[in-house]
């Protein structure tokens, strides 16, 4: 395994691969009079086209948009300022991935929380809160559920944990989302020209490649799952430009030895046993019906919507455009912010702090000198 991952970021390889996609791609130029328009879902892409420099080779070839992947930056404000609040009660514990304590709330961050004595802690897994619960019983111990498919049924192992352990003190506040309405959504306003999709790695494990037929058979768009690494990029991408120009629409699975047509049954079955369709705020898009996932009313004292009654205003306005990069509308760059007085050392908007985020990738790797 270790001999096929060190082939894909084989920069021989990556070389040559680069020339071919460039070849391609000004074929299609010469045929249409523009670049090829491709979106990558998966946050994790984001990062990895422009870590690796593929994003910035292929400028004048390729026009890639990064698209809503990005679990921290698609919550909508109203649900980052519920879960911040959350903080405020007494004998609480708030459990959360990295990502989300630095993300800006219209009153403070969870950070600016925890550095006035609230009880915020980072964890690594869904079920270490419910031993952190275990462990405390005398707290409310919460956990903010942010993500796509690829941690929903990591969500259900922590909830099927709690039951099964009777914790009592554990719950989740769910806001996780879905990667077919997001994209329906986004190919149905057509606000953005979209001749392919570089579909994610991470989520695609658990879906499988016959999840995303319908972008072939409802809507004419080509997809290639493809992996993380140079090699893997350049290859996705060499082989949406090889569709557009046969005029074919498929879905290419260029990630099979981790992801199969079907996905990971185990997880389908976790999340349908413990989860159900919910309409889900999206930021700066709105509410997407059936877009998001939420335990279904048997477990409903696991949830923290139900135990815990949060209310917050509307949230303040400000000049950060993250809802516009997020649906592809514009760069980064193009946000009066960026790089000014949103930085990543004090982030304005939560594509700035995210990991995953465009602008986060954008600032570190993309910026013209």
């Amino acid at each position: 395994m270790q001999e096929l991952l060190n082939e894909f970021s084989n920069s021989k390889l990556s070389r040559k691969l680069l020339v071919k996609v460039k070849e391609s791609a000004e074929s299609f130029i010469q045929a249409h009079g523009r670049r090829p328009i491709f979106m990558e879902v998966c946050g994790s892409h984001t990062m990895a086209l422009a870590e690796t420099g593929v994003k910035k080779a292929l400028k004048e070839y390729v026009q890639l948009i990064s698209g809503p992947g990005c679990p921290v930056c698609v919550t909508d404000q109203k649900s980052i300022d519920a879960m911040i609040k959350l903080a405020d009660g007494e004998n609480r514990i708030i459990c959360t991935f990295g990502d989300m304590i630095r993300v800006p709330g219209t009153e403070f961050s969870l950070l600016e929380a925890k550095t006035e004595g609230k009880d915020i802690r980072i964890v690594y897994s869904p079920p270490d809160a419910v031993k952190i619960a275990e462990e405390n019983p005398d707290k409310e111990v919460i956990f903010l559920g942010i993500g796509f498919e690829t941690t929903i049924p990591v969500l259900g192992v922590a909830l099927k944990t709690a039951i099964e352990r009777n914790v009592k003190n554990f719950s989740m506040w769910m806001t996780t989302k879905l990667v077919e309405p997001i994209l329906r959504t986004l190919l149905e306003s057509k606000e953005v020209k979209i001749d392919g999709f570089i579909l994610p790695g991470h989520v695609s494990i658990i879906l499988g490649k016959k999840n995303y037929q319908y972008l072939v058979d409802e809507y004419q768009i080509p997809g290639v799952i493809t992996g993380f690494e140079p090699v893997e990029l350049l290859g996705g991408i060499y082989k949406l430009i090889a569709q557009l120009l046969d005029g074919r629409a498929e879905i290419e699975n260029d990630y099979s030895f981790v992801v199969s047509d079907e996905g990971n049954k185990a997880a389908q079955a976790l999340i349908n046993q413990y989860f159900e369709p919910v309409d889900e705020a999206w930021r700066g898009i709105g509410v997407i019906p059936k877009s998001g996932m939420n335990m279904k009313e048997e477990f409903a004292e696991w949830n923290a919507k139900n135990r815990f009654h949060i209310t917050v205003g509307e949230p303040r306005k400000t000049k950060c455009r993250c809802g516009e990069i997020i649906r592809g509308l514009i760069s980064p760059e193009e946000c009066p912010l960026f790089g000014k007085a949103c930085t990543p050392v004090k982030p304005i908007g939560p594509c700035m702090v995210s990991t995953e985020g465009t602008c986060s990738a954008h600032y570190q790797y993309l910026r013209e000198d």
